[in-house]
């Protein structure tokens, strides 16, 4: 893990160390790392394709799932992101997310660009029209969103903080706000 951290500044302090733990079920992890390392995530066609992105956003979605209301603090359904990120176009600019959970409206967004690349005028240079601004105040799912970024090639900055209280991003004048608040979660707004 401090391996891939080092060569991969987006996850510095971000990837769990805990992995040896007594306490992990380690058959549990046997069979998860045999399930993805059989996964074609290195070729052409699986980058083409984001086979890794899918597969992270499929167990994210099942691990929310058998949280129940819990998992929505940092899992929106895909549908309801989509529609958000369709309604918005955001072609070009800032795009910012205050309680960005796992970090799904920029992926979405970003999936939006490149399927409008061609007819919007951006010459299908989907990625360098959009700066991506967020903030999550679950540390566990601030790593979240910023690996889910990361092992899609997208760069971010996305703060660790409760953006009601402490925003980190002061000065930012965003051009789009995508947001799914945490109605879930007990004393959201304090």
């Amino acid at each position: 893990m401090a391996r891939v951290e080092r060569d991969n500044p987006a996850l510095k302090d971000v990837l769990p160390k805990d992995y040896a733990r007594p306490a992990l079920d380690k058959v549990r992890l046997g069979q998860l790392i045999d399930m993805v390392s059989n996964i074609p995530v290195g070729t052409d066609d699986a980058r083409a394709n984001d086979v890794l992105g899918r597969v992270y956003e499929y167990f994210l979605g099942q691990f929310a799932g058998t949280e129940g209301k819990k998992g929505g603090e940092f899992y929106t359904p895909r549908c309801v992101v989509r529609l958000l990120v369709e309604m918005l176009e955001p072609y070009a600019g800032r795009v910012y997310d205050p309680c960005c959970g796992s970090s799904g409206m920029f992926v979405q967004s970003i999936a939006f660009i490149d399927a409008h690349a061609t007819g919007n005028g951006n010459g299908g240079k989907a990625r360098g029209d959009i700066s991506i601004y967020g903030q999550e105040s679950n540390y566990t799912t601030w790593r979240l969103a910023r690996m889910n970024l990361a092992i899609r090639g997208i760069e971010g900055q996305i703060a660790h903080g409760d953006s009601f209280h402490n925003d980190r991003h002061p000065s930012l004048k965003a051009d789009f706000i995508l947001a799914n608040p945490s109605f879930n979660v007990k004393d959201w707004g304090g």
